[in-house]
């Protein structure tokens, strides 16, 4: 998983260094039965990294994303694996793969089911009034940052919402907006629009990859979306006597941790070959991969640590070090 080294590589590997001795075939059939194993290694991590991965939630909160495994080799194909995180356990409650090209394989929230009572937390690639009403229809909630391309807003049937009018409103830095608006028809689905206003060192940052997105699209980025860049712009229908505006770009706020789980993942899983046809094997290998990605960051984070001498100082030894400088022994 950590070289990305096929089943029949890596038994091959394994023989040669005294290690095991075993088929690619029973390799598989162990990678299958690892999975909630592997799961239980980066739930622990998690846990020592500080991330809370116990306890019941008071919402069935899910986060949403995708990324594109690309096989290495001439035969090698491309895969999206869209995959969906319970908070706060951070397990993965589904998984789905689909080729990267032909209908129906995008990103999208029909790549998931909805259950009633989920409250799903996606990226602005997933802000389509057709996405926003699969998950309504199907009982759940949703908080996703606004593509300000792509979803549009009224006020009612007959009157759009002047976003850029209404979040320029807000010119403090670090103060927060709500509107009350609707997406789509035949119904629309009523929500409220949630603003926070950013520092400018974070719009600038914004903008800065606005303007290299386009270059190396060969375009020029509109002036709107330039001035959009000031703001954190979410589209929800989480309840208002449940979540204040306030509460809706925490909870998106945590859904940018998970991002930053989702980008670790994303730079291992571009390597190594997947297996495709067994649900079980591909879990576990998503674990897999996630795990090598927590213990990568956990050995950057012990090297930025590390002691000159090599070594932790026992906790005990600390505290009689203590004791002796207060009675004013210096020792050896």
């Amino acid at each position: 998983m950590g070289c990305g080294h096929s089943l029949r590589e890596t038994v091959v590997r394994a023989r040669q260094a005294n290690l095991a001795e075993l088929s690619d075939v029973a390799l598989l059939k162990r990678l299958r039965k690892s999975r909630d194993w592997l799961y239980a290694l980066c739930k622990a991590l998690f846990e020592e990294h500080g991330i809370i991965t116990s306890g019941d939630p008071k919402h069935q909160v899910r986060a949403f994303d995708a990324t594109v495994v690309c096989e290495p080799g001439r035969t090698g194909s491309q895969w999206r694996i869209h995959y969906s995180v319970a908070l706060p356990s951070f397990g993965c409650d589904f998984f789905k793969l689909t080729p990267t090209k032909g209908k129906g394989t995008g990103e999208s929230f029909k790549q998931f089911p909805i259950h009633s009572g989920d409250y799903i937390l996606a990226d602005r690639v997933y802000a389509t009034a057709s996405g926003v009403q699969y998950v309504t229809r199907s009982g759940g909630y949703v908080t996703v940052r606004v593509n300000t391309g792509t979803l549009r807003f009224n006020t009612n049937p007959d009157t759009s919402f002047d976003l850029l009018r209404a979040v320029e409103s807000i010119t403090r830095i670090g103060a927060i907006g709500e509107w009350e608006v609707s997406v789509g028809s035949d119904p629309p689905v009523p929500g409220r629009v949630c603003v926070l206003r950013k520092t400018e060192e974070a719009a600038q940052k914004a903008r800065k990859k606005i303007r290299k997105d386009a270059q190396n699209h060969g375009t020029k980025p509109l002036e709107q979306t330039l001035r959009f860049a000031r703001y954190v712009i979410v589209f929800t229908t989480f309840p208002a006597d449940q979540f204040s505006a306030s509460q809706v770009l925490d909870w998106y706020r945590l859904r940018w941790q998970v991002e930053l789980v989702f980008k670790r993942f994303k730079s291992l899983a571009q390597f190594g070959h997947l297996p495709k046809y067994d649900q079980e094997s591909a879990k576990a290998w998503l674990y897999g991969k996630l795990l090598v990605a927590l213990l990568t960051e956990k050995i950057v984070r012990h090297a930025r640590t590390f002691s000159p001498w090599g070594y932790r100082i026992p906790e005990e030894s600390l505290e009689r070090l203590q004791v002796r400088l207060e009675s004013g022994d210096s020792g050896d």
